[in-house]
């Protein structure tokens, strides 16, 4: 790379601000904000048009109008790939622009890089969604990665699923690079208008949950597990976007038993601006996240960030960002083998759930050092300045030159 010809980098993901629902989408936002001072990056996302310099934005064709979602979104793809003209790398995130990447490094001849969010066959309740989409997905994410110059994992937890899932994949070729957190942005806000607003008590101590109503995420082993808490105790729920009609029902009846048998149950279905579920987070005894299947989980960084302790599923990458014991408690679970991340033995993962968290309930003052501790860790080890290097460096191990 020279100061007349910087490198030019096409991002490609489905989610980008203003449209972010889930970790990936986060990534990128931050990943091309930190990547700018280093190359000349380009964003190709999907939805409505976009006022940022360098981002532009793909519609779903209307000739294909009520078709299969995955189908459209692989139109999408072929769409973005035709915009990378001229790029030096292109560099696709999650099985939404896989396609695209793998397109585009044919068709231009560029080095394509994949980072992994998420896998494909580790999610099979995605068959309930997109029905033969399911086989669609599957296709764009196998063919991309084993096709891919490098393929990130954001985790060895992911890295180990890659290469579990992917045999064909060389080993060599995939790199871990940590998802970030921006720590100026997620810090402590002791202000009480956002609590106030949502009916959210900080005088009373507090469990919060953000995230998306999907199987990964284990809501339901959660609300099961909430009828074991002290009942002054508040349960937050930052959880809207149901993945199926099946699960966005399950979890109403758990929410409603609850209700009858509890006050205090505070649920959010509306997705909130970043800075008041910052200052949820901050007010929050105590963050949790059940999810049977997280390769990093982004979340648990952004609680600790805020000085919140974490109980958090022992799975996937999670272990690699909370310090059990020190930034908060893991769950130990065994899970199926069929690549659906199912507690072997649901009750017993709902009884320890439940254990962890009242026992750091139980204890403010360790709960505090927890919280201490995990903000400490995520300003080490987690910045998005030391993540953009690396990102650079797997570009240029690939070959990538301005």
């Amino acid at each position: 790379m020279t100061d007349s010809a910087p490198l030019r980098v096409d991002l490609l993901t489905r989610e980008y601000p203003p449209e972010v629902y889930g970790g990936a989408g986060v990534h990128v936002e931050y990943l091309a904000r930190e990547l700018r001072r280093l190359a000349d990056v380009r964003v190709h996302c999907f939805g409505g048009p976009r006022t940022e310099p360098g981002v532009v934005a793909y519609s779903e064709p209307e000739s294909l109008t009520g078709a299969n979602a995955a189908l459209r979104t692989m139109a999408v793809d072929l769409e973005m790939a035709a915009g990378c003209a001229g790029t030096d790398v292109v560099h696709s995130h999650t099985w939404y622009a896989n396609l695209a990447g793998h397109t585009a490094k044919l068709l231009h001849g560029v080095p394509h890089v994949a980072t992994a969010h998420s896998l494909e066959p580790l999610r099979p309740w995605k068959a309930e969604q997109l029905g033969g989409g399911y086989a669609l997905s599957s296709w764009c994410e196998r063919t991309a990665f084993e096709a891919a110059d490098a393929v990130i994992a954001v985790s060895e937890g992911m890295r180990r699923d890659v290469l579990a899932a992917y045999p064909a994949v060389n080993p060599d070729r995939v790199r871990v690079v940590y998802n970030g957190i921006d720590t100026a942005q997620y810090a402590p806000d002791h202000g009480t208008d956002v609590v106030d607003r949502l009916g959210i008590d900080p005088a009373l101590p507090s469990v919060v949950y953000v995230g998306r109503i999907t199987r990964q995420k284990g809501l339901p082993y959660l609300l099961r597990a909430a009828r074991d808490l002290p009942a002054d105790t508040q349960l937050v729920l930052l959880a809207g976007a149901p993945d199926t009609p099946d699960i966005a029902a399950e979890v109403e009846g758990l929410v409603g038993e609850l209700r009858a048998n509890r006050s205090g149950v505070v649920w959010v279905a509306e997705m909130l601006p970043k800075h008041e579920v910052i200052q949820v987070l901050t007010h929050a005894t105590v963050f949790v996240c059940p999810s049977v299947y997280e390769p990093m989980g982004i979340v648990n960084l952004e609680a600790m960030a805020c000085e919140t302790a974490v109980v958090a599923t022992a799975t996937g990458g999670i272990p690699e960002v909370v310090a059990d014991g020190e930034t908060g408690l893991l769950v130990p679970i065994e899970q199926a083998t069929d690549g659906s991340g199912t507690p072997l033995d649901p009750a017993r993962f709902e009884a320890d759930l439940s254990a962890r968290l009242n026992e750091l309930l139980a204890d403010p003052a360790r709960t505090a050092r927890f919280g201490t501790a995990g903000r400490q860790r995520a300003v080490e080890h987690f910045s998005w300045d030391a993540i953009a290097r690396q990102t650079l460096d797997v570009y240029r191990s690939v070959g990538a030159t301005g």
